[in-house]
């Protein structure tokens, strides 16, 4: 009997040693902690924007108090939309953001579409403008008294992105510790400007405070002001699906943001009156020059770093849509592989970073994201919509995070009203050239991915092979030794 247990004890030792020694499988690193999500939420949204342009808020209501309260409108939708996706982020658990969300609740077209316009136009696009942001601030000291070189200003533009392209990826972690430095020094500049703000208004200086609604108005291109603004929001939105922390991440980061949001402008208005805020060409810089005296250079030092935070939070979410776009087979497969070495979605990634260094070559891309605007909040509405639906079509979906249905009602009407009040208002051709775009989504679907023509899957895998052999990547699926 000893002999016989002997013998099953060896087996049962043989078979874990197999087991051990198993080729472990592929997959997308997440590396992603609760600290590490707030700081991507709060380093993508808090850009260069709040530094420098608030004046285009104040411009279009003419008056402090509207300008705050939109500020806040912003946040609050905002928050009631973070909680939205934290439902839909814990009950459908894929990276990609309103790509698997719409695909489950609606079917493979309306992700398609979603899908067609990120890739090709939004997301690029934002992360063109945000490096060109930085590299005109970069540039500046370097040219006193004049403008940068637009040559200057896109070659430093296109190094950021190919710098933080091959951050990305190379390694999560090196993208979120980058993040995380860029964050902190981030944060240190929106604190200096609100404890600022805070101690002169403890000393009394509220004059530009008093009758802060007189002669305010509210136009159709208020609305546009509050799109323009909640699309910073929006961008932290789209991804956190890569952890159950996520959603957490987003319902601490963007209520964090919005109070940063508020509390700078009342600095702002402690400082300058609204005429002079809107004859600023830098708010933050005419703020530090009038407040920080000597030390006010670190201003344009830390919105460089805001905006570079920003950029690499771009780079890290959108990356992850291109990843899945090509996983479900609605762009070149390749997409979709990963890195061997860093685990990392490093062919989304590259694709999107080229995409974007394309999109600085036109001299004025801000046009170019104007005309699509409205597409976005169009895919937000439609997102929080899907969630409603699936609340009824997918009720064996378990929900560790669930909103009253009250909260992705609100969010849905406010997104209907905010696409279709400036189009009946003050119809534009960019509204009919961005519904154009979206719809001629429908024709590369039907080509590409309905039908499958046999002479693109031809060309399509060689150039697939010689390129995963040069980059290093392979399937998901796939196992390594």
């Amino acid at each position: 009997m000893g002999e016989e247990s002997l013998k099953r004890r060896k087996g049962r030792e043989d078979r874990q040693s197999v087991q051990s020694h198993e080729p472990p499988t592929m997959n997308l690193q997440k590396q992603m902690g609760l600290m590490s999500g707030i700081c991507m939420i709060v380093g993508t949204i808090i850009g260069s924007g709040i530094f420098i342009s608030p004046k285009s808020v104040l411009a279009n209501v003419e008056a402090v108090g509207p300008c705050l309260t939109i500020w806040a409108a912003c946040g609050v939708l905002a928050t009631l939309g973070a909680l939205c996706f934290a439902e839909l982020g814990t009950m459908i658990t894929k990276s990609g953001g309103e790509y698997p969300y719409l695909m489950e609740a609606f079917g493979p077209i309306p992700a398609f579409l979603f899908s067609w316009t990120s890739l090709l136009v939004t997301k690029p696009s934002s992360f063109a403008i945000i490096c060109l942001s930085f590299a005109e601030y970069a540039s500046a000291p370097f040219y006193p008294g004049c403008d940068p070189p637009q040559a200057v200003i896109k070659c430093l533009a296109a190094a950021a992105i190919a710098v933080i392209t091959i951050v990305n990826s190379l390694s999560v972690k090196l993208g979120s510790y980058l993040q995380n430095f860029l964050t902190a020094a981030k944060m240190i500049i929106v604190t200096v400007i609100i404890v600022s703000g805070i101690v002169l208004l403890a000393q009394g200086k509220t004059d530009n405070f008093k009758d802060s609604f007189k002669g305010s108005k509210i136009s159709v291109s208020s609305l546009k002001i509050f799109i323009n603004l909640h699309s910073y929001c929006l961008t932290a939105l789209n991804w956190f699906t890569l952890s159950l922390n996520l959603p957490l991440s987003i319902i601490i980061g963007i209520p964090l943001v919005t109070v940063c949001y508020v509390l700078i402008n009342i600095s702002y208005f402690t400082v300058m009156t609204s005429t002079e805020l809107l004859q600023s060409q830098a708010v933050a810089v005419t703020f530090g020059d009038r407040v920080l005296y000597p030390a006010s250079w670190i201003v344009p030092l830390f919105v460089v770093f805001s905006t570079l935070g920003s950029a690499n939070g771009t780079c890290f979410t959108s990356g992850r849509l291109v990843y899945v776009a090509g996983r479900e087979g609605h762009v070149l497969k390749l997409l979709s592989y990963i890195s061997v070495k860093h685990l990392t979605p490093a062919p989304a990634i590259i694709f999107y970073g080229t995409i974007a260094i394309i999109y600085i070559i036109p001299g004025d891309i801000d046009s170019l994201i104007n005309y699509f605007s409205f597409a976005v909040w169009i895919f937000y509405g439609l997102t929080v919509l899907g969630l409603i639906v699936m609340r009824f079509t997918r009720k064996e979906l378990k929900r560790p995070i669930r909103v009253p249905i009250i909260i992705p009602a609100i969010v849905t009407l406010v997104s209907v009203v905010l696409v279709l009040a400036p189009i009946i208002s003050a119809p534009e051709l960019p509204y009919l050239y961005c519904t154009l775009f979206i719809l001629s989504g429908l024709v590369a679907y039907a080509l590409f991915v309905h039908c499958k023509f046999s002479w693109a899957q031809k060309i399509s895998k060689p150039i697939t092979m010689h390129l995963q052999m040069l980059m290093e990547v392979v399937p998901e699926e796939d196992i390594t030794e």
